[in-house]
């Protein structure tokens, strides 16, 4: 589920007004293709997979629990003026790639890492890539380290607002964070402790507004999640590793990024001041403001995210 540059440093970087045109290309899934974009400027320079965020989110970054305005397709064409080439992609079972799989929600972490392998070996064959770098956003992020642990074909791996806890930790705190959650803490609490135990909870038992993120045809995804720390996946990563994280996320902490670190000590770590977890800038410390940009589809990320990502991984 991370500022602004001089108008005579974006036309240097992009000189001809014509931004490059992404080509649709397909790559195997479990029962039928996985599709995504490839934005690729400069067949010399390096190739970023951007993994996406949790739910229906699609290769654009947008998503219909709330996310609108493209921030990946923001990110890909903001690294393709500085010369990096991109490949964003369609979950399995979601979008284009619905085809992959009968059932989106049966999916899991480890199914999604297999993913990042097969468009690994399809985007390196088409491109004559040697390797290619994983960006994996919030838990795309876990998906990217997942997928890390077999590094054949890859560059290394960049960590956009992921999570350094347990994922059934950062749910609870997150759940916390909320005053609004008063009434039904309890029994979300309840649930996340079940699901982390590997036991499921029929949804009928569970308050109404629960219903839907403790959903029946999801809780698989959630048990398969919840057993995944990311400290001890980043603690065995051999590739070179990048953190981003904003100082306004509310989703994903700044903790979490220093946690990794700490797990990694070779990893390079990135503070973003005043970004979001949909890597927007955000003015203040005002929840509900923060919580506004993420549906608002006129609002640019900051420009901060892709000059780390393009600085961190140019030669």
């Amino acid at each position: 589920m991370i500022r602004l540059l001089a108008i005579a440093a974006l036309l240097a970087a992009q000189p001809s007004s014509a931004a490059p045109t992404p080509v649709e290309i397909t790559a195997p899934g479990p029962q039928g293709p996985l599709t995504g974009a490839l934005l690729d400027p400069d067949a010399k320079a390096p190739l970023v997979l951007i993994i996406p965020g949790s739910g229906p989110t699609d290769r654009d970054g947008n998503s219909p629990l709330g996310v609108a305005g493209g921030p990946y397709r923001q990110l890909a064409e903001a690294l393709a003026a500085k010369g990096i080439a991109t490949l964003r992609i369609d979950k399995r079972g979601l979008f284009g790639s619905r085809a992959a799989v009968a059932d989106p929600n049966a999916a899991t972490t480890g199914g999604y890492a297999d993913d990042v392998q097969a468009w690994s070996k399809v985007a390196r064959a088409r491109t004559g890539r040697k390797c290619i770098w994983l960006a994996g956003h919030s838990e795309g992020g876990m998906v990217a380290l997942v997928a890390a642990q077999r590094p054949e074909g890859l560059c290394g791996i960049i960590l956009l607002s992921a999570v350094g806890r347990p994922m059934a930790t950062v749910l609870r705190d997150q759940l916390r964070a909320n005053p609004a959650n008063a009434p039904i803490l309890g029994d979300a609490l309840g649930a996340i402790d079940a699901l982390e135990a590997g036991k499921r909870v029929p949804q009928a038992t569970l308050p109404a507004p629960l219903r839907g993120l403790f959903s029946d045809a999801i809780q698989g995804y959630w048990i398969d999640l919840f057993a995944h720390d990311p400290v001890k996946l980043i603690a065995s990563v051999k590739l070179p590793v990048l953190i981003l994280q904003g100082t306004r996320d509310i989703q994903v902490s700044v903790a979490d990024a220093e946690g990794l670190k700490r797990a990694q000590p070779k990893a390079t770590l990135i503070l973003l001041p005043g970004v979001n977890h949909v890597l927007r800038p955000v003015a203040s410390d005002d929840r509900m403001a923060n919580i506004a940009t993420y549906a608002n589809a006129t609002l640019p990320i900051s420009p901060d995210v892709a000059a780390a990502v393009a600085g961190f991984v140019k030669p």
